[in-house]
């Protein structure tokens, strides 16, 4: 009997799909297997590889960009100037149509920085055409005037190429992790021109607290590559020319802290307002639900329609905006009223671009809200109180600031924002004002809104569900524990324990008392501290004679079966454990099981195949067959312990074996049900 191999041709394409572990190993990966290189030489050597490729991929980004907007701004805009100057207000909607008419075709244009650091962690793949459609749609949109900016894309190209590197040689998902912060460093540093800054954007947003001191150097290599292929393809000069820093006396150091109070507002309401475009677009906000009506291409051409009406009369608002920016940095006189209207218009059309689709980055956008910030706040100091006037550097200093407080508020990365403004000025004086001004603004917005990051926020909301259909449980503790854990009897002689464990190679056991009660862990790593304390023969006699319950770790963090697995990661990960014990709230010594990083990832797999089967598979499996199953446990799952599971042959697609049974060369026979055994040996 022949089982279905494949699934109906009905099912909807994704853009990220499992990995097929089944396909051909590609030409380079089987020559490394052959090679046997030393570890470490290969995971440079890909760093190397994403460098390039990030850096060539930037340089090609803009390049299209500048096509793109001499296109638009140029060819078409003098085109359409002989009916007068209001046609400048349809460069903007014409590249929300042509973003609009893509959107409509390709439906997708494949994840964002956040969605691609699940994708690593589920083990997925992305598609080879992914960076592509990302860096042409993103050239379309800035190029054609939407407030966004390169940044968030030049990420993205070099996250893409780094997983699609990964995918060809087939590495493991900790090294697709490695890449992943490589390839989004490189991307940062040739969008910027500051390899340093793009390290610590990886080490702060992507790797987070999981990083070692061997991860930095490869994600350090692939920046400085990638930033020296940038500065070849376009030129060495930084993002933007910065004045030199005038430090008059340190007595100006507070007001740069009432500028990061400032900043921190600006920060919350400019993550808010994206958030609240994205609702408002997908008709989740009163007063706007009409636009759910609308189908989603017509989206862009709205948010272009906006854009144009108020360039028409604030044209700075148009685009990137790295040139007003770069005015303001360098003393241009701007009135205040004008710097204010940016501030306003600049935050609105930003969330208005974001939420009705154009593609691009909020890094830039935060640098202009930064700069206009700045300005503002020295010229209302200068004009409020002229007495300090003496003592205050001039305003390029608190524009400079004032963009690193922002954009740290915004992305929450304080170390990157800082050290970005030190490479792109090359003047440690005003390391210490950016200290002042980000520190405050990192801290108030982390103390107001600890949930709101710009991470968040580019990740699109999840489409809401029929408020009848059960939504799918989260995992928890008790799903994911091992039931019956190795435990030790806490008198057990550090001997015999050593020997047990290395005989059931196991990494640790839990210690107990007579009556079950926990008293710590016992792990192989405190059998060999407790060896290498001993300098005699006779002191290492004494250590194996002890009992391990006076040597085991009893300062332990638990977790609790009904608790959501991941707020037992979280704790593991904070505290760079591998195993949590799993204890009753109310009776913290009664331990019912073990959670260890192998349980995690079981657990995790398993709820993915099941909501894939189910996504897949509707109504495929009885409710009554998964019960059973699962009743079986998680843990391995013997023939004998399904031998009385029915299962009948319509669950596999097959409605009669009468159509089989010359295969077999048996008489037709009726169709009943069959164990599971039966299934597996013929389908074998």
């Amino acid at each position: 009997m022949q089982l279905p191999s494949h699934p109906p041709s009905s099912l909807p394409s994704t853009d990220i799909r499992t990995a097929d572990t089944s396909r051909t190993p590609p030409r380079l990966n089987t020559f490394l297997s052959q090679l046997q290189p030393n570890p470490e030489t290969v995971v440079l050597l890909l760093a190397v590889l994403v460098g390039l490729g990030a850096g060539v991929g930037v340089v090609l980004f803009r390049f299209l960009i500048h096509r793109m907007h001499g296109l638009m701004f140029g060819d078409v805009s003098s085109t359409l100037s002989i009916w007068g100057h209001w046609t400048l207000a349809l460069i903007p909607l014409l590249g929300g149509l042509a973003i609009g008419l893509l959107r409509w075709w390709i439906k997708d244009f494949g994840p964002g920085l956040a969605t691609l650091i699940e994708v690593v962690q589920g083990s997925r793949d992305v598609l080879l055409l992914n960076p592509v459609i990302k860096m042409v749609t993103a050239s379309i949109s800035l190029g054609s005037g939407a407030s966004l900016g390169p940044e968030g894309p030049s990420v993205e190209i070099g996250a893409y190429f780094s997983l699609l590197l990964g995918q060809a040689l087939r590495v493991s998902q900790e090294r697709r992790k490695l890449l992943l912060s490589a390839g989004a460093a490189a991307g940062l540093a040739a969008g910027f021109n500051a390899p340093i800054a793009g390290v610590f954007f990886a080490l702060e947003v992507i790797l987070g607290t999981t990083f070692v001191a061997s991860t930095a150097s490869v994600v350090l290599l692939a920046a400085v590559v990638s930033a020296w292929i940038a500065q070849i393809g376009l030129g060495s000069q930084p993002a933007f020319a910065l004045p030199a820093y005038e430090v008059r006396s340190l007595l100006e150091l507070p007001l740069y802290v009432g500028l990061g109070l400032l900043a921190s507002l600006v920060s919350l309401i400019y993550v808010r307002g994206l958030r609240l475009s994205q609702r408002c677009f997908q008709g989740k906000v009163n007063g706007f639900r009409w636009l759910a009506k609308i189908p989603q291409p017509l989206h862009p051409v709205i948010g272009g329609a906006c854009l144009g009406l108020v360039a028409l009369k604030l044209p700075q608002i148009l685009g990137v905006g790295y040139e007003t920016v770069e005015a303001m940095l360098q003393d241009v006189q701007f009135p205040l009223q004008l710097v204010v209207a940016l501030l306003v218009v600049k935050l609105i059309l930003t969330a208005v671009s974001f939420g009705s689709g154009f593609v691009g980055g909020v890094f830039a956008p935060a640098l202009f809200l930064g700069a206009s910030l700045g300005s503002i706040y020295s010229k209302v100091l200068a004009l409020s109180l002229p007495m300090l006037h003496e003592y205050m550097a001039s305003p390029p200093a608190y524009a400079m600031v004032g963009m690193a407080a922002v954009l740290a508020g915004s992305v929450r990365a304080p170390l990157t924002a800082i050290l970005l403004l030190f490479e792109l000025t090359h003047d440690y004086r005003i390391v210490l004002p950016l200290m002042a001004a980000v520190g405050l603004s990192i801290w108030l917005v982390e103390y107001l809104h600890p949930q709101v990051v710009i991470d968040n926020t580019t990740k699109p909301e999840p489409a809401e569900t029929d408020p009848e259909e059960p939504a799918a449980p989260a995992i928890t503790v008790a799903e994911a524990m091992q039931t019956a854990p190795f435990k030790l009897a806490g008198e057990v002689l550090l001997l015999a324990a050593a020997q047990q464990l290395m005989a059931r190679r196991v990494h640790g056991a839990l210690v107990v008392e007579a009556d079950e009660q926990l008293v710590g862990i016992l792990t192989l790593q405190d059998i060999n501290r407790s060896m290498l304390r001993a300098k005699t023969e006779a002191e290492v006699q004494a250590q194996l004679s002890l009992p391990i319950r006076t040597l085991c770790t009893t300062k332990l963090v638990y977790a609790y079966p009904e608790e959501p697995l991941s707020e037992a990661i979280s704790r593991m990960t904070t505290r760079g454990l591998q195993q949590l014990p799993v204890v009753l709230r109310d009776q913290p010594q009664q331990v019912v099981g073990l959670l260890s990083q192998s349980d995690i990832v079981l657990a995790e797999d398993i709820a993915r195949s099941r909501e894939i089967l189910q996504r897949h598979y509707p109504g495929k499996l009885e409710p009554a067959l998964v019960a059973e199953l699962e009743s079986v446990g998680l843990e391995r799952i013997d023939l004998e312990d399904v031998q009385s599971i029915k299962i009948p042959l319509s669950q596999f697609g097959i409605q009669s074996l009468e159509s089989k049974a010359s295969e077999f060369q048996e008489q037709p026979i009726e169709e009943q049900p069959v164990e599971v055994s039966t299934v597996r040996k013929t389908a074998e």
